[in-house]
């Protein structure tokens, strides 16, 4: 199920204004770039800002998301008609044949459940066609992000234009081993009302993605960088390989 901040109408319509700059992005359009793909299945699009971006390149997009709020802000969208919207996630796909399946802004890390993990995996897999790549972004654990997620770090007041002023802040509230909970907090000026939004994120070392990736039909080709985060993720390039024809250097 999708965080309260994904599903509440309110704070889905204002995600888009409280983080404007989404240049994290730029690295995944390369990718399809680099790939020449033509049809990509984004996986957690939340308000589809990325899946738009390729549509706009005339890249056929399904973009999935459980977060039925979100998604009607992308439905909304100019060229919102252009992407093929659905309400779900990885485990329940559709029959579909793409060259590409990206997860962007650490939605992986939002499958906490192993189990959760290895489905989403294998439904991936399965919608992929194949020799078609699998692109997703996970923090370093080694960097231990969460040490910076705090009120006084993050504290913020938004003017969102036909909402008012919103203040915001995130406080972690639990580590748990490789699991990491936090709330944001949102006040409207407008009315006084306070919402809040917890998430859990699991935070994988490299070696254990590499082992799921490569146990659910995938073989890892690349590890790289976040180029606009240098050595705080890791960007993990996969191919679904579905028979022993599918070879490392097919296209």
């Amino acid at each position: 199920m999708a965080d309260e901040g994904f599903r509440h109408p309110r704070l889905a319509a204002i995600y888009d204004p409280l983080d404007p700059d989404r240049g994290d992005l730029d690295a995944y359009v390369r990718v399809a770039e680099e790939f020449g793909v033509r049809r990509v299945l984004d996986i957690g699009c939340g308000t589809g800002v990325f899946a738009l971006l390729l549509a706009d390149r005339g890249i056929e997009v399904v973009g999935v998301d459980p977060a039925l709020a979100s998604l009607d802000v992308a439905r909304a969208k100019p060229g919102g008609g252009r992407v093929r919207w659905i309400c779900g996630d990885a485990t329940a796909l559709p029959p579909l044949r793409v060259d590409l399946a990206t997860m962007t802004a650490n939605v992986a890390q939002h499958i906490t459940d192993p189990q959760a993990w290895r489905r989403s995996l294998q439904g991936t897999h399965a919608a992929l066609r194949p020799g078609g790549r699998l692109v997703f972004e996970t923090r370093d654990p080694a960097r231990r992000a969460w040490e910076e997620w705090n009120r006084e770090a993050s504290y913020a007041v938004t003017e969102i234009p036909g909402v008012g002023a919103v203040e915001r802040w995130v406080e972690v509230t639990e580590v748990s081993g490789p699991l990491v909970t936090f709330r944001w907090t949102h006040v409207f000026a407008a009315d006084g009302q306070v919402l809040t939004s917890a998430s859990t994120l699991r935070f994988r070392e490299r070696e254990e993605v590499e082992a799921d990736l490569v146990a659910q039909g995938y073989m890892v080709e690349d590890v790289r960088d976040a180029p606009d985060r240098p050595g705080r993720e890791l960007v993990f390039v996969a191919r679904a390989v579905h028979d022993a024809q599918d070879t490392p250097t097919s296209q």
